[in-house]
């Protein structure tokens, strides 16, 4: 079995246990984890979700939430989507994504993504398709922005990149984003860090 594969059913377990779900041994932090991993490993992330969509086992209430297609739902609100490639092949990639972050907010991420009523001890919010919405949002910014919205539930991101309890880096390629109020689940070793 690869590494992933066993740090993944190690997730399965953890997002059961009720430490995990009320954020105990957090001393008062907002209970964001993150859980890393090779973006070239995302298919057996992707499978692996599926799986967890379907376990009717789960001593949890997954509310998953894929940031590509919350992005994807802002745009055809705001009757956009269907000029997207038009916009892009007239006025080229900056231009595109400048429009982009002047008219998409956390808070449009934010209004998508909010639910109710929350379950505490129960819930747990995870976000995928980070990868997939860079760079149109950028996890670290949503993050700081939902602290407020979601503080009694846990937030699992599902993070294709690394992050050293400092600092998220994308694909483990791209410039670093300072965020310190998330914990890291299930280092490589497929010990929690």
């Amino acid at each position: 079995m690869s590494v992933l594969k066993e740090r993944l059913d190690l997730l399965r377990v953890e997002i059961q246990k009720d430490d995990f779900l009320r954020g105990k041994g957090l001393s008062n932090e907002v209970n964001i984890q993150i859980f890393c991993y090779n973006a070239a490993e995302e298919m057996t992330v992707v499978h692996f979700l599926g799986q967890l969509r379907t376990d009717t086992s789960l001593h949890c209430r997954m509310i998953e939430c894929n940031l590509y297609k919350t992005f994807l739902s802002i745009c055809d609100d705001l009757g956009i989507t269907e000029d997207i490639s038009e916009m892009e092949e007239c006025e080229g990639n900056s231009y595109l994504l400048e429009q982009f972050h002047s008219s998409i907010g956390v808070d449009d991420f934010i209004q998508k993504i909010q639910y109710e009523p929350h379950r505490p001890g129960e819930d747990v919010l995870m976000l995928t398709g980070v990868g997939d919405v860079f760079p149109f949002m950028r996890v670290h910014t949503l993050l700081e922005a939902m602290q407020p919205h979601f503080s009694d539930i846990p937030i699992l991101v599902m993070y294709p990149g690394e992050f050293d309890g400092h600092y998220l880096k994308l694909f483990g390629r791209l410039k670093p984003n300072e965020y310190y109020r998330a914990f890291k689940l299930f280092a490589e070793e497929g010990t929690k860090s």
